[in-house]
This record gives C-alpha cells, sequence and structure tokens, in this order.
C-alpha cells in the first residue's frame, strides 16, 4: 500500500537520484528550476510515496511571486516536479501525490508548468490568466498554468519568493 508522508522525511540524496531518474541529470536548465533559486519546498505540502519502505515518487511546491508591472505582489505556489521511478509510471502514483499536496493548500493560488490536457481535466488547471506573465527562462504559453481564485492576470514576472523562505 502506499503512503504519502512528508517530503521532509526522505533524504535529500534519495529526493535527487529519483528526479534524475525521472527527468535526466540535465533537468537543472530548465525554467522552473530558475523560479526556484534559493527557496526551499514546503514542508508538509511537498509530498514523497512510500511503499515498502521505497521511495517511488516525489511532489515539492514551491514560495514563488508575481510582480505585476502595476505593482501588485502576489504570493503563488508553484507546483512541480511530480516524479515517478520510471518503473511505477502509469499506476497513479503521480496523480495520487497531485491531489494529495493540493488537498494541503485547499486556498492558495497556484501555478504550474505542465500538459494542460492533464492538469486541466484532472485538477482544474488552465492558461486563461497567465499569457502575460514573463518568467526567468523559455516557457511553451500553453503549458504555464494556474488555478485558484487569488490567481492574477495583467502582466508582470514570475520569480522565486525569497520573503518566504522555509
Amino acid at each position: 500500500m502506499i503512503e504519502l508522508i512528508g517530503l521532509e522525511r526522505v533524504e535529500e540524496g534519495a529526493v535527487e537520484q529519483l528526479l534524475d531518474r525521472a527527468f535526466g541529470a540535465d533537468r537543472h536548465g530548465r525554467t522552473a528550476y530558475r523560479l526556484r533559486a534559493g527557496v526551499r519546498a514546503l514542508p508538509g505540502a511537498s509530498l514523497a510515496a512510500i511503499e515498502n519502505d521505497a521511495l517511488l515518487g516525489t511532489i515539492q511546491l514551491w514560495p514563488v511571486l508575481f510582480s505585476g508591472d502595476d505593482g501588485r505582489k502576489i504570493a503563488l505556489i508553484l507546483v512541480g516536479p511530480v516524479a515517478v521511478v520510471p518503473e511505477r509510471q502509469r499506476d497513479g502514483i503521480g496523480r495520487q501525490l497531485v491531489a494529495g499536496a493540493l488537498a494541503r493548500v485547499p486556498d492558495e493560488p497556484l501555478m504550474l508548468i505542465g500538459d494542460p490536457e492533464y492538469y486541466g481535466r484532472f485538477f482544474g488547471f488552465d492558461a486563461a490568466r497567465t499569457g502575460r506573465w514573463r518568467l526567468p527562462g523559455p516557457v511553451e504559453r500553453h503549458r504555464l498554468l494556474a488555478r485558484g481564485d487569488g490567481v492574477p492576470a495583467g502582466e508582470g514576472s514570475i520569480g522565486p519568493d525569497t520573503s518566504r523562505r522555509v
């Protein structure tokens, strides 16, 4: 039986090995990594999937900040990465991780970079308000998704929220 536990209970090296297996060792150059620079994943909301003492998957949530061109500052949570060991992908573990993490931040405005069909269908994310956001690197616009009442629309940049270091 799969158990979801706080990611802070898992050894960091094991998490990094899982991420390398799921995404490749070159993953650090992606735009999502620039959004997390200098901050730590949110404890309690970032989760690991464990079965028989084996790490099967992880999800990490990160504090980010929308800085609007109009002066607004809006805290958001970046969802991801969601990683599952290759031999257990398609077993629903990723969906369990996402659902478990989102349940821990029910009223927060959320964003992610991911598959719009998957995250829209199962979790209600869409690109309706993200079209004029600037990120610290390239992104396919249709994959820049958000969810929640507090998600800002309009022009602005997204970056790490260093005021919410944990």
